[in-house]
């Protein structure tokens, strides 16, 4: 083959602070491989660690040359799949997805499932974020059509605006004067768009966004109570599960302690001879001295048992409130949760409401 760069390599480095386990670094190397069309290509994984508190990475390099047909596997858009690979992950591991890997598309709000709500919740959007928006909407246009395409892929609608000509409208209802943050004098803004008395009103958008917002906050309260419920059943089979395996090994635990009783009691009893044997031991008080020890191994035996069993009954108990535990923050992340998408609801209802009176 003439292929000059017949390797290719790749750095996987998490955030600071993210602890990654060795299979979720091969994971992430698999995800990679499928993407850039490497699998089953002989690779090399190199794991380091860096910086003050030993932050792990690794480097990963592939051979791009098919050796069934001595050619070198095209890898198109590499970049961009990396990027995709990249954020992906970020998702994946629950961690904050950079602003540059958050997916054009999906900054729609009409367009996130209620994890990516969620995060959005979370990361916000601020003044920078708003005008990159508006700025990369108004590039890729030419008119008022292709305008608001591009606007509400970002989560804007166009409107008319009270004072202020063309305004973006985002999702919570707040105007932006387009020439103000697209960065364009006033008069571009009329000629490639018209005249902006075709579009809707201020309030009329207001309406729009709040009421196709309602229903989805309604979507997501759906998938909550699905959730929820499906949370129940799992949970209430988990415990039974638990409460069959406790059972079980204390039943084991007791049987064993039961038959150990039964030898150690056999074997004390097994001391004592019979016959005259037994007389004479009597007689010279070795009957006596036996007796004395079985009964202190006896009384040591059975404070060995009772504190098996307490170690035993303790554990469980633990391994119980450590459940319970888990499932009362799953329980109180989902309510937050809930009250929250309920709360966005009532007050896109009452923007709807609000801006239909106006």
């Amino acid at each position: 083959t003439r292929c000059e760069k017949f390797l290719f390599s790749l750095s996987i480095s998490p955030p600071k602070g993210a602890n990654i386990s060795t299979e979720g670094f091969e994971r992430a190397v698999k995800k990679a491989e499928e993407a850039l069309g490497l699998t089953g290509q002989p690779r090399v994984i190199v794991f380091h660690e860096k910086g003050d508190n030993r932050d792990r990475h690794a480097h990963v390099v592939w051979s791009r040359i098919d050796v069934a047909e001595m050619k070198a596997i095209p890898m198109p858009f590499d970049r961009m799949r990396m990027k995709e690979v990249s954020r992906e992950l970020f998702i994946e591991h629950g961690l904050d997805v950079p602003r540059g890997l958050i997916n054009r598309a999906e900054r729609n709000p009409l367009n996130y499932t209620l994890d990516e709500y969620q995060h959005a919740k979370r990361v916000g959007q601020n003044a920078h974020e708003v005008k990159a928006a508006i700025q990369s909407a108004w590039a890729q246009s030419d008119n008022a059509v292709s305008l608001s395409a591009a606007l509400q892929e970002r989560g804007f609608r166009l409107a008319r605006g009270d004072r202020r000509g063309f305004v973006a409208v985002d999702v919570n209802g707040e105007p932006f004067a387009l020439a103000k943050w697209a960065g364009v004098k006033t008069k571009a803004v009329r000629e490639r768009l018209g005249p902006e008395s075709l579009l809707p009103s201020l309030d009329e958008t207001r309406a729009a966004i709040a009421q196709d917002m309602t229903c989805k906050m309604n979507q997501f309260q759906a998938e909550l109570s699905a959730r929820e419920e499906q949370r129940k059943q799992e949970a209430a089979c988990q415990r039974r599960q638990m409460v069959e395996r406790q059972r079980t090994e204390r039943a084991q635990a007791l049987e064993q302690i039961r038959q150990r009783q039964q030898r150690e009691a056999f074997e004390r009893q097994a001391r004592f001879r019979k016959g005259l044997g037994g007389v004479w031991d009597f007689l010279r008080g070795e009957t006596r001295r036996i007796k004395l020890r079985n009964e202190q191994e006896a009384r040591e035996a059975e404070q060995r048992d009772r504190a098996e069993k307490d170690r035993l009954i303790q554990s469980q108990m633990a391994q119980r409130q450590q459940w319970q535990a888990r499932n009362r923050l799953i329980e109180e992340r989902a309510r937050v949760l809930g009250q929250e998408v309920r709360q966005n609801r009532e007050q896109f209802t009452e923007r709807r409401e609000a801006a239909q009176k106006g």
